[in-house]
């Protein structure tokens, strides 16, 4: 089975605490040990953050929170444990102690990633009984929302165990990349070393500040970056003759002296002290837990962006984050149609800060958001899943009229409920109201109509019989049901 049954965390610093939280919103009962006296605390906090970005991310339905539990020893924490992730300080008498002792305490069948950022992993495991089941899962900060871990073997190290690690975390909604030659920094610290040395010669020559440089990256580069990389990015730049003709126009650059790469900056007291200043004038004023939130918010925004890219088959950590929500929907409990006389609850949602307009209020096309939702969850529920588009048939949207009625509110509970109104399943005519949870108040409704079509015949067709029959069993029992007043309201039209 894939699916990871249970988790340890040995140390729960910034990387460990994100570790636990990417474990548990998974569903993954997670115990910890981290001897600091304040470690529960620490984690909390991400807990937190990673909760609300999780609430930002996706309406698809996560499963229910594992445990998180705290030891008082590391043989307590791994006992049982199938994944076992060591992120404990970046020195390496420390780690290999602390690997000989999980190695010792588990399962030899259970894995063993160490969060290192570069030390060798045949180093890491050279005190091991079964050094065969430990790797390198490199991690990027935050843990529960970038979903990159590199996959570093040792010596001694299976295949076979990389590529079940990397099995396990496509379960969590992460990416294991295996790095086929084990190298010090790995892949992402060692392009990372080389941007960040070239920057503190940037301050230290006086050339700009910390400000200057952070606004270079995130309004040009890190922009393309974030969906393309470096090398499709110059893919493009080359043209039509593409990446060959790039290398030959600016590879001669190469040799010229535009950095300072084969030179190490100096970080004595002064130039510390300079980079300190600097960025305390920039971002000093706002908390870690604050930025922290900005930037968990503002990587959610991109994440969805470039899910909704390239047709809405995602790009990039979009294409991921689409390929999650799929896996999610597939391992979520079936909602049965079960037909009744009752309107169905499709939707429940938190109103979160990105939400909200200039007002302080939800923004309009959020209101929208909900009902596509619940659209989704009623074709989940009779049976127009991932599957049955990817067989080559879906809804669409063809018509909706939306009424704002009431003001939804940062933190508000909502939910939608929906009744099917008359129609033959090959249009699914739907009546929605969207509710504030706490007082039932009626905030906006959907009058919503969906047309099945084949996507290969490029033309709308009746739905396969069995969905067919699941939806004409609503139908008729919401037949029984009277007709809302809102229904078949045009714009304009007197409340």
């Amino acid at each position: 089975m894939t699916r990871i049954s249970k988790a340890a965390c040995i140390g729960g610093g910034v990387i460990g605490g994100a570790w636990a939280a990417r474990f548990v919103l998974a569903g993954i009962d997670t115990t910890i040990f981290d001897p600091h006296p304040e470690a529960q605390r620490l984690v909390s906090e991400v807990m937190a953050n990673a909760e609300r970005a999780y609430e930002m991310l996706t309406s698809a339905p996560l499963p229910g929170k594992g445990t998180l539990s705290f030891t008082d020893s590391l043989e307590e924490a791994v006992q049982g444990a199938e994944w076992i992730q060591e992120s404990v300080p970046e020195r390496l008498d420390l780690k290999r102690s602390v690997l000989a002792q999980i190695d010792a305490a588990v399962n030899p069948k259970a894995l063993i990633g160490s969060s290192t950022s570069g030390l060798m992993p045949t180093d890491l495991q050279r005190d091991m009984k079964y050094p065969e089941r430990m790797f390198v899962a490199h991690p990027y900060n935050p843990v529960y929302l970038l979903p990159l871990a590199e996959l570093v073997g040792g010596k001694r190290t299976t295949r076979a165990v990389l590529q079940l690690a990397k099995a396990k975390l496509a379960t969590i909604g992460m990416t294991g990349l295996i790095i086929n030659k084990e190298i010090e920094a790995f892949v992402g610290d060692r392009l990372l070393e080389a941007f960040w040395r070239e920057a503190l010669w940037l301050i230290k020559d006086n050339v700009c500040d910390t400000e200057t440089l952070d606004d270079v990256i995130r309004y040009s580069f890190g922009l393309r970056w974030a969906q393309m990389g470096l090398f499709e990015t110059y893919r493009i730049a080359g043209g039509e003759a593409g990446m060959s003709d790039f290398l030959s126009e600016y590879g001669p650059s190469l040799s010229w002296p535009w950095t300072r790469q084969t030179d190490v900056v100096d970080l004595d007291a002064n130039l510390v002290e300079k980079i300190a200043v600097q960025s305390d004038a920039q971002s000093g004023q706002r908390g870690i837990r604050e930025l922290e939130r900005i930037r968990d918010q503002n990587l959610v925004g991109i994440m969805q962006a470039l899910k909704a890219s390239d047709e809405g088959r995602g790009w990039g950590a979009g294409k991921l984050l689409a390929e999650f929500e799929a896996h999610l929907w597939r391992c979520a409990p079936k909602r049965r149609a079960n037909p009744s006389g009752e309107a169905l609850k499709l939707l429940e949602v938190k109103v979160h800060p990105a939400w909200i307009d200039y007002n302080g209020h939800m923004t309009e096309y959020r209101y929208t958001q909900c009902f596509a939702d619940a659209s989704e969850a009623l074709l989940q529920m009779v049976g127009v899943d991932t599957d049955y588009v990817k067989a080559g048939h879906s809804y669409y949207t063809v018509e909706s009229h939306v009424q704002l009625l009431a003001e939804a509110k940062l933190g508000d509970a909502l939910y939608v409920k929906a009744q099917l109104l008359p129609s033959d399943g090959k249009k699914i005519h739907s009546f929605m109201s969207l509710c504030r949870a706490s007082d039932h108040t009626l905030l906006s409704t959907c009058e919503h109509l969906m047309l099945h079509v084949s996507s290969k015949e490029s033309r709308s067709v009746p739905p396969l019989p069995e969905i067919m029959m699941k939806l004409k069993s609503l139908i008729e029992a919401h037949a029984v049901l009277p007709a809302p007043d809102a229904a078949g309201r045009s714009v304009g039209q007197r409340k």
